[in-house]
């Protein structure tokens, strides 16, 4: 009987709460990626201009990046359930200010990057304050299955919101973003749904500069964490290829507005499979080598498909690309979660969010960038040498990653 009930204990789809949230987050990201995959063949079809993609990246991320130390202790001094719901209606307004641009028959992109810097915003409050709020839904002894399967449903929705977003903004961007603006009010719903939730009562009492910089005073002192945000940040920086997507699908592959969404999908599709696994499997031992190995394998898939000019070969080396990413994402998040005392875990995860959006959305505009001056194809290859050389080097400077063998703070 008491392994029974230890067992549901740490089974997190046991707990109403954590299921309002993961719904939330579901359908949160489906909306994001359906958002994301309009705007940038929007733009791009307006613009034919590559560099304007990484500006999208750039708008979405700078938020993050200047107001970090604002949102962090934000997440840990207020409610984290009352700034999601606030941060998912202003995300709603960003979705209704792209249907009313997109009704206007736009010529010029200048709005939309507007809309893109509060959406940005918003991102900025929602992640850390979402990241922190996951851990006060269940028990210690299910955090690790509740960041499995909150992985899991933000990966599915790269799968089926990518796919979507290109099917639906073949009909019209209207229908895109009008769709985007339905998910994301049932999400506030939803997180409005989850009811209260016990939060450290100490966390961020006095406003002082020591208290501001927390989360990356935590992050510094713990080595083997700092060795995996920060191989994340560098690998995902140099090696990501999401933002020349809509380059790839129009000129280089001919698939169009339907064939972006899954290109956009393929990433998805491994890191889902990946994450399954991870949720049944879990890593048991040696997770600083195969840490490692993922993220050089990631780079040399990334070089793959910068060559390819075959649509299957492009789509499995997107696929490759995303189930080791998977790895890296898996074993930075268990670490941080798990590691990380609730007093200071929004400004860690403010902080960890910086990490992520420098890689992606900052990775975008350097994508965006080195396109313009020596073209997609180069730009993509030399992006996945660069974070091959990114594993090797951080392999020798953090050993203490390098011999970590479990996820629970023991080597």
């Amino acid at each position: 009987m008491t392994t029974l009930r230890a067992s549901a204990e740490a089974n997190a789809l046991q707990h109403p709460k954590f299921v309002f949230y993961w719904l939330a987050v579901g359908c949160a990201s489906f909306a994001v990626q359906i958002m994301s995959v309009a705007v940038g063949w929007q733009i791009y079809d307006i613009t034919r201009d590559p560099l304007d993609l990484g500006y999208v990246g750039l708008a979405q991320f700078l938020p993050a990046l200047l107001l970090v130390l604002v949102t962090g202790f934000a997440a840990d001094r207020f409610n984290r359930r009352f700034i999601m719901a606030a941060c998912l209606l202003v995300e709603g307004g960003c979705a209704l200010g792209l249907l009313v641009f997109t009704l206007g028959a736009p010529t010029s992109v200048t709005p939309v990057f507007g809309i893109l810097v509060v959406l940005g915003v918003a991102r900025a409050f929602l992640n850390p304050a979402s990241d922190a709020l996951a851990p006060n839904l269940v028990p210690k002894a299910a955090i690790a299955h509740a960041i499995s399967l909150t992985t899991l449903v933000w990966q599915t929705a790269t799968i089926a919101g990518p796919v979507a977003g290109g099917l639906l903004y073949g009909l019209s961007g209207e229908a895109a973003y009008g769709t985007a603006l339905v998910l994301v009010m049932m999400a506030a719903g939803l997180v409005l749904a989850i009811g209260q939730v016990p939060q450290s009562a100490g966390a961020a009492a006095e406003t002082t500069l020591k208290s501001l910089f927390a989360g990356f005073a935590f992050i510094r002192r713990q080595r083997v964490v700092l060795g995996a945000v920060s191989l994340d940040l560098f690998a995902v920086l140099l090696g990501g290829a999401v933002a020349l997507l809509p380059v790839y699908a129009r000129d280089i592959l001919d698939v169009g507005p339907w064939g972006l969404g899954l290109l956009r999908a393929a990433p998805g599709i491994g890191a889902v499979a990946m994450a399954l696994y991870l949720a049944r499997r879990g890593i048991r031992d040696r997770a600083g080598v195969i840490l490692f190995v993922c993220v050089a394998a990631f780079g040399v898939f990334t070089m793959v498909f910068g060559l390819s000019t075959s649509v299957p070969l492009s789509i499995a080396a997107l696929i490759l690309m995303g189930a080791t990413d998977m790895v890296s994402v898996y074993i930075r998040e268990t670490l941080l979660q798990l590691w990380t005392p609730d007093e200071v875990r929004g400004r860690v995860n403010a902080v960890n969010r910086v990490f992520i959006g420098a890689s992606n959305e900052l990775g975008e505009f350097r994508a965006g960038v080195v396109a313009r001056l020596i073209g997609a194809v180069a730009a993509v290859a030399l992006g996945g040498a660069g974070t091959v050389a990114v594993a090797f080097f951080w392999s020798r400077w953090f050993p203490e990653l390098r011999s970590a063998k479990r996820l629970d703070g023991r080597s």
